[in-house]
């Protein structure tokens, strides 16, 4: 009698096959954006990641908060010690108050920092384009300039504007210049983000710290913001959606 055991381990591995998902298609992107991409990781990683999560700290008052984001969805979670805030895929709730949040938007914060943070994997999603723009100096360094921009209609505020400046020798951000079109303002300035203390989480590079600056013409002025970041995960598996739902007692907010 044959041995059954071939057999067996050919079923067992074509099961596994079937059972495993697909990589996802990488997305074709321009050969200036690939270098920086490419500096800052194998990027790849980013577009089969299905989840991440990370702490954050407010420099300014040592609070910390906890984010959770379903990178598929973009469903979002952050646990502070005086809120939580999540996004459920159609609407953004609070709890246990409006109260308790004291910046102008909640909608406008709840994936903030997520974007920030998540730049320049983030502008590989469908519906942004990213080009070479002429070089632009700042605080007296000339840096290669990218410019991203958001189709009409993706995401909330399609008419920001996000220039990457980019250290000529390492391809690595150094700093993200930004306007905020959100609060409907007709003539929004331009602000400076700093990209500082890169590390290295899974094989992708983020930034430890992001300095938000005032810009007056081609120099950074006061700072603004400052935000620290550690304990970085991407995941292969989505967060459960319990931890998206509104809890009871919490409220819808814009």
């Amino acid at each position: 009698m044959k041995s059954l055991l071939p057999a067996i381990l050919l079923i067992l591995f074509f099961s596994m096959l079937s059972c495993s998902e697909p990589k996802k298609q990488i997305p074709q992107v321009n050969p200036e954006f690939k270098a920086v991409l490419d500096a800052h990781g194998d990027w790849s990683k980013w577009i089969n990641a299905k989840a991440m999560s990370y702490a954050m700290i407010h420099e300014t008052n040592l609070t910390l908060e906890n984010h959770f984001i379903n990178l598929g969805s973009r469903k979002t979670r952050i646990d502070a010690s005086t809120f939580q805030i999540g996004f459920d895929g159609d609407s953004v709730w609070i709890s246990p108050n409006r109260e308790a949040f004291e910046g102008n938007s909640v909608r406008f914060y709840h994936n903030l920092y997520f974007y920030f943070y998540s730049i320049p994997y983030i502008f590989t999603d469908p519906g942004v384009t990213v080009e070479k723009v002429a070089d632009r100096t700042l605080n007296g360094k000339t840096y290669k300039t990218l410019e991203a921009k958001m189709a009409e209609g993706a995401g909330v505020s399609s008419k920001d504007q996000y220039f990457m400046l980019v250290d000529p020798a390492s391809n690595m951000i150094e700093y993200l210049l930004y306007t905020v079109t959100y609060f409907n303002n007709p003539n929004p300035v331009l602000s400076a983000l700093k990209y500082e203390d890169y590390r290295d989480a899974a094989g992708l590079k983020f930034p430890r710290v992001l300095t938000g600056y005032t810009l007056e013409n081609d120099s950074t002025k006061s700072v603004r913001y400052q935000v620290s970041f550690g304990d970085v995960l991407l995941l292969d598996e989505e967060f459960e959606e319990s931890l998206f739902e509104k809890p009871k007692g919490a409220v819808f907010a814009n």
